[in-house]
């Protein structure tokens, strides 16, 4: 099923979606659930390809240092790099394993309203090496028009630089995104872009781009 909206989607359109598919409703194979939480490599790209997948990888330097981290996590958390005038999600969404939310994009003229759940949430810090990382991964539902998962990510490395990473394997599933799919591929690396711009914004405080 396709979920369109003529105008900006409302908190109470969103529910309506999400109601209608259960908790866990993926719709992807149990065995992939999780796999954008590894690295990124070679091997996990020709894995996934073998079942049908494209992978989408975006990793890009937002600043430095113990504050910028902070800052980027507190922007993760409250979906800030959602923040762009075609595509968004509710920032009161909790950043928690179980919750379902509605990734709302514009295409053209109608709003597309694609339900997924947060599949995993991963916080690390070593507090010898001064290493961080806080991310969270959403798998698709049963009416998105895609199926697989998407990874945000914040890391704060040894050499004190902080990066923002987009990991998401996807293939078609509905009619529509079939037909398609060389389009929804560009768009997903246009969302990429957009999305770091929109988190480097935050991070630096500087008027965003996007």
């Amino acid at each position: 099923m396709v979920h369109l909206c003529w105008t900006r989607p409302s908190p109470e359109q969103q529910k309506a979606c999400l109601d209608r598919y259960p908790t866990g409703s993926f719709n992807y194979d149990t065995k992939h659930r999780g796999a954008s939480a590894k690295p990124f490599s070679s091997s996990l790209r020709e894995s996934l390809s073998k079942d049908g997948f494209s992978t989408n990888h975006t990793r890009v330097l937002i600043g430095s240092g113990l504050s910028a981290f902070n800052k980027g996590k507190a922007a993760l958390q409250s979906w800030k790099h959602f923040g762009l005038n075609w595509a968004f999600v509710d920032p009161k969404t909790p950043v928690a394993s179980g919750v379902k939310f509605c990734v709302c994009v514009q295409e053209f003229l109608p709003w597309l309203l694609m339900p997924l759940q947060v599949a995993y949430v991963n916080q690390i810090q070593d507090p010898k090496s001064l290493r961080a990382t806080f991310g969270f991964g959403s798998g698709t539902l049963n009416g998105h028009l895609l199926s697989g998962e998407e990874r945000f990510s914040i890391e704060l490395d040894e050499k004190n630089q902080v990066w923002y990473e987009v990991l998401s394997f996807s293939k078609p599933a509905h009619l529509l995104s079939f037909v398609g799919y060389p389009y929804v591929l560009l768009r997903q690396k246009y969302f990429a872009h957009q999305s770091a711009q929109a988190l480097l914004s935050h991070v630096t405080d500087q008027p965003s781009k996007v």
